[in-house]
């Protein structure tokens, strides 16, 4: 049986939203050449930046996935008020401005030797994209049918087996988007990274060095590298929810 086709305003504004989005990456796309682009990430400077923000970012993402894939399984089976009270803390994060983040962070490290250190980056993109891993892993778990995994408990299979073989293989498509959608939000975050640790350098403050120092031209190029980042990751994701990767 097809689909009912939706009336002319719906294609529109889906049609006007994406245009929204992608007018100005392809704007930036056609702005910048691929020689360009070579040689602002070939200075040492920018080396080092994106050396730091991989690195920092990968270990915040990898901290949030080993935190919050088991959380979110937990979160949702937990009771209902329990689990609420815990999304809502996970979620103050994602609404705070990203300096206002930096400051409650700097505020709970300023005596430790975190701050301006690579272990600062990644405390930092830590704190305000970890949220993103558990929060889609909760909404992943919660969407499952129990069934199978009720089975496996009257057969008296322990609960760390019935999430490694049954419930983490059901959900893994929208875990992984979560664990992408962290790791991209890591990479990128600058406000509380340019709070907690300015140095080292990571790609978002080496873009905002750029900007001030130089003007929008001279920042194209990484932002430009930030778009085809995001571009990789996503298709990587893509591809991955549509099962050609196992």
């Amino acid at each position: 049986m097809s689909r009912p086709v939706p009336g002319l305003f719906f294609p529109i504004a889906a049609i006007l939203l994406t245009a929204a989005i992608a007018i100005p990456i392809l704007a930036l796309l056609v702005s910048v050449s691929p020689r360009e682009f070579a040689v602002a990430f070939a200075a040492p400077a920018a080396r080092d930046a994106v050396r730091v923000s991989l690195l920092a970012s990968s270990i915040a993402t990898a901290c949030a996935t080993l935190l919050g894939v088991p959380g979110g399984y937990w979160l949702a089976r937990a009771p209902r008020r329990v689990g609420a009270a815990i999304l809502f803390v996970l979620a103050l994060p994602l609404a705070f401005p990203p300096i206002a983040s930096g400051i409650l962070l700097l505020s709970a490290l300023r005596f430790t030797p975190l701050p301006d250190s690579l272990a600062g980056v990644a405390a930092a993109e830590f704190f305000v994209s970890g949220s993103f891993v558990a929060i889609a892993s909760a909404a992943a778990f919660a969407a499952l049918d129990q069934q199978r995994e009720d089975a496996a408990r009257t057969l008296g299979v322990s609960e760390w087996r019935i999430f490694r073989s049954i419930a983490l293989p059901a959900a893994a498509g929208n875990v992984a988007a979560g664990i992408a959608f962290a790791w991209l939000r890591a990479i990128g975050e600058y406000g509380a990274t340019s709070i907690v640790a300015y140095h080292p350098t990571s790609l978002p403050v080496a873009l905002y060095v750029a900007l001030s120092a130089s003007g929008v031209r001279a920042a194209l190029a990484l932002t430009y590298g930030f778009v085809l980042l995001a571009v990789a990751v996503l298709a990587v994701r893509w591809v991955f929810r549509r099962g050609v990767v196992v």
